[in-house]
């Protein structure tokens, strides 16, 4: 009688979450259109508004040098929270969440694959976008301990944004209408947060607005390693915050995290 035949092994927990980080960044970058809307719409909006108004704001800085803050801040925003709902959405919708559900493997390499997906195209969207500053607009890079700030600004504001993309994949009805549920919202705290204008040129009521979601903080924080400290005085407490940036960009981690727990759904409403 012959003995049986041994069981496969099963693949460790690190082998499982490379292979499905793998899986996710392929993904990502065989779709044109995400590659276009989430890496090179930045790079399209520093190269405009930076040939358009490249004027001085006073202590020798450019807008451009200041802008360079915000829309770092926005690439960061769209590489996690837009690409995060909309890209979880279209996946709940075609079925593809639901199958890897049913699969035996663990439903948190999901998650890891996508974090792994934001970080590589986070660190794409910044190194593309300094280098652009630098060669055509003479962009001043970051000096010192400020390398450190934009370390833990840009980590910070991405896992944020990351499981607020998340939590907000849930609020699309399918993955048809993802896109226009969470582009307007983006655009709209693009706008208020200081990305494409002086933040102390928004009104207080947009910048009381602004305050409360984590895109303002991010580019207040950035400003901070892109700007001289002459500058602060036109934030609207008259100093950088770093520390309150730091507060609030980690209260909605946990916030994230929360809604995330709350109301992340493998399938969409009303399926089966």
């Amino acid at each position: 009688m012959s003995a049986p035949a041994p069981e496969a092994a099963l693949p460790s927990l690190p082998s499982v979450y490379r292979s499905r980080a793998t899986v996710e960044l392929k993904e990502f970058f065989r779709q044109r259109e995400s590659v276009v809307f989430t890496l090179l719409l930045p790079v399209l909006l520093l190269v405009v508004f930076g040939a358009v108004l490249n004027f001085d704001l006073g202590s020798g800085v450019s807008f451009t040098q200041y802008f360079m803050a915000g829309i770092i801040a926005a690439g960061i925003l769209g590489a996690s929270l837009q690409n995060m709902a909309i890209s979880i959405a279209t996946e709940r919708s075609d079925g593809t969440l639901k199958h890897l559900s049913g699969t035996p493997m663990p439903r948190s390499a999901f998650f890891v694959g996508k974090v792994v997906q934001v970080l590589a195209v986070t660190v794409a969207i910044i190194v593309v976008l300094l280098l652009i500053g630098v060669v055509f607009y003479g962009i001043d890079l970051p000096s010192g301990s400020d390398w450190l700030v934009f370390a833990w600004v840009s980590a910070l504001g991405a896992a944020a944004c990351t499981l607020l993309g998340i939590a907000l994949s849930s609020l699309a009805k399918n993955g048809r209408s993802a896109s226009a549920t969470v582009t307007p919202f983006a655009l709209v705290l693009q706008f208020i947060s200081g990305v494409f204008f002086q933040f102390s040129e928004i009104p207080t009521w947009m910048q009381t607005v602004a305050s409360v979601f984590p895109l303002k903080w991010m580019a207040q924080g950035l400003r901070s390693v892109f700007l001289p400290d002459a500058l602060a005085a036109d934030e609207p407490a008259g100093s950088w915050e770093l520390g309150r940036v730091a507060l609030v960009l980690a209260v909605w981690c946990v916030v994230g995290l929360l809604l995330c727990v709350r109301t992340f759904r493998w399938q969409d409403r009303g399926t089966g």
